[in-house]
Parts: structure tokens; sequence; C-alpha cells
């Protein structure tokens, strides 16, 4: 018999209590540089959730995620895939969130102790939305919900799980605006339709 999950948020917890818990956040440095804290945007019941890795300098001035280039491309992948396979899905009816809230500085990669503090906020989000399953995009989002060392190339397109929640880790979309990366794209498409298929046939 499998143990319990042990409760991550407070009972009856809900998206505007996390929001209000962060508030004007100052618990890393990551606060230093930002101009916006960009919670997640979506639909709140959506019963699938895209997990990118900290807001760009597009997401930071809007406090919106995956606004910029990348999210253009985010946009035209669930759109258009999702009209491709036949699914009356689109962006809106998703949710997306980043494992830090706020830009790090140049764009780097969060640190350990920036991904721990605001991780606990991402997965109160996730615990409550429940979606049926997550598309973790990159390296770092796959490696803040599996903690898997292995780098993404290894682990997309396969299915893993983050507390009884279906996991799908695949390329960021920041990774498929390079213009050398054309297989890389196809692949993250057939992620995306293995995803999609899960949650809504």
């Amino acid at each position: 018999m499998t143990p319990p999950l042990i409760p991550i948020g407070p009972d009856n917890d809900n998206l505007d209590q996390i929001r209000h818990d962060i508030g004007d956040c100052k618990r890393c440095r990551l606060c230093e540089g930002r101009n916006r804290i960009v919670f997640g945007s979506g639909n709140g019941q959506a019963r699938l959730v895209f997990v990118g890795e900290g807001p760009g300098a597009d997401e930071d001035a809007q406090g919106m995620p995956f606004v910029g280039r990348a999210g253009q491309l985010l946009t035209q992948m669930i759109d258009g895939t999702a009209a491709k396979e036949g699914l009356a899905i689109r962006r809106g009816d998703v949710y997306i969130a980043n494992v830090v809230k706020c830009r790090p500085p140049e764009n780097r990669t969060p640190l350990p102790d920036e991904m721990e503090i605001c991780g606990q906020f991402l997965f109160r989000q996730l615990m409550v939305i429940r979606p049926k399953a997550i598309v973790c995009l990159g390296a770092t989002a796959a490696k803040a919900l599996l903690g898997l060392k292995e780098g993404i190339t290894r682990i997309r397109g396969q299915w893993h799980t983050w507390r009884d929640i279906q996991v799908m880790p695949t390329y960021h979309p920041s990774y498929l605006l390079r213009p050398y990366n054309q297989n890389a794209k196809r692949e993250a498409w057939e992620d995306l339709k293995k995803a999609l298929h899960y949650v809504y046939d």
C-alpha cells in the first residue's frame, strides 16, 4: 500500500490564496532585478498544465508567462497541434506557469535555492489545479518536478509521475527557436500530441 501524500499547501488552498501568500516576494535574490512577479495564467481548472523555467524580459515587463517569442511559439504549438488532431483546445484552456516567478538576471538558469523557495508556490498551484497531466518545458522544469539528473533529450517523450499526476517532459520553446533544431521541433510536436491525446481523448 502506498503511503498517503503529504499535503503541500493549507486546506482549502486556491490560486488567489497562493498569490496572496507570495505577496511582494523578497524570499530570494531574484526579487532584486524583477519588475513584476509572473504568477501564471490560463484556466484555473485546466486538465493540462505547462511548466516552464522562468520569466524572460517580455514576461517580466507584462507579468504574464510565455508572451515573448518562445511564448508565441508555445501558443502556435498548442493551438496548431490541437487543431490538427481535431481537439477543440486553445492556449486559454490550459494553465501555464514557471518554476520561478521572477526573471533571473540575463535569463540565466535558476539556482537550486531559488527553485526550492519558489517551487513551493508552483507545487501548490499544481495541487490546487490537479490537472490530468503536466508538460515540463525544458530540463529545469523537469528537474524541479521530477528531480531527474538526465538531460532533456534523454527523458523527453516518456511519461513520468509527480504526486500521482502524469508528467511529459519536452523541449523548451526557446530551444526550438534556434535554426539548427529542426529535429527537436518535430519531437516536441510528437510529445505535445501524446499529452493532448492522453488528457483530452
